[in-house]
């Protein structure tokens, strides 16, 4: 068994260049103010360069956090493999796992844990860690990554859960979840998605929530008058807010800090 191949080191480090191309790029372009720039001539000829580019690395680093150190693609593909007789009536090999095949059959879901299991072996703090951030960024949806910008600096927004009043006045069944003005101030194209996209990134560790923070009194006051929370409070008979905040995590702001585009 063997681990961090010489090609693996070299595919690593050929999607931590590409990384950096990305934020870099994005880093460019928020520092020369395109939107100011319009009025220049020939500047739109620009920007659609820049987009154009912009576009084409991202969609080759997603192609390659699709393919690099994905276990159950490598499982998927050793299974089909294994699991395919050639015309020679020879099976090829494949490496070894920790998990081993029954009646030379490769299971996905068995290989794909015993191919986790073999990168835990070689792995250090620092490649775990880059793991792990691949991992998240690759669950990311552009709204939830508008977010946790928004969130990054470390600055509470208001968060409201609504729920149905008991006739003792306690909080009973909760019909909305996670509402958040942070979506508008981070400038989502799905505003009433944000509730499910907090309650992902609550999920993924990257946010947590408190409790209500009384200066943001008007930001709670606007929230309030959100169409999804007046759809919620319309749902049911007598309405009980939670009111707390959301704020980036410890893992939110390490992982942040690993991608964030405008860092060099």
């Amino acid at each position: 068994m063997t681990n961090d191949r010489p090609a693996d080191r070299g595919t690593g480090d050929e999607l931590a260049n590409l990384v950096q191309r990305a934020g870099q790029l994005a880093g460019w372009a928020a520092r020369t103010g395109f939107q100011f720039g319009k009025r220049l001539p020939g500047i739109d000829t620009a920007e659609r360069g820049i987009r154009t580019v912009e576009r084409q690395l991202l969609t080759e680093l997603r192609r390659r956090l699709d393919e690099v150190d994905d276990p159950y693609h490598a499982a998927l593909t050793a299974a089909s493999a294994m699991n395919r007789t050639p015309a020679n009536g020879t099976r090829p090999s494949i490496e070894v796992t920790l998990v081993p095949a029954r009646d030379n059959h490769i299971e996905p879901l068995r290989a794909a844990m015993a191919e986790l299991l073999n990168h835990s072996i070689g792995f250090g703090r620092e490649r775990a860690r880059e793991y792990l951030y691949a991992i998240i960024l690759r669950q990311l949806t552009p709204d939830e990554a508008r977010i946790l910008s928004a969130l990054s600096d470390g600055s509470p927004f208001p968060l409201i859960d609504v729920a149905e009043r008991t006739s003792l006045g306690a909080a009973g069944r909760i019909v909305l979840r996670n509402a958040s003005t942070v979506g508008k101030a981070a400038g989502v194209s799905l505003n009433d998605q944000v509730p499910g996209y907090l309650t992902r990134l609550i999920g993924l560790g990257l946010v947590d929530l408190d409790e209500e923070v009384p200066s943001l009194e008007t930001q709670y006051e606007i929230l309030m008058t959100d169409e999804t929370v007046r759809e919620a409070e319309n749902a049911v008979k007598r309405v009980k807010f939670i009111r707390r905040t959301v704020h980036i995590s410890r893992l939110g702001a390490s992982f942040w800090r690993a991608c964030d585009p405008s860092l060099r």
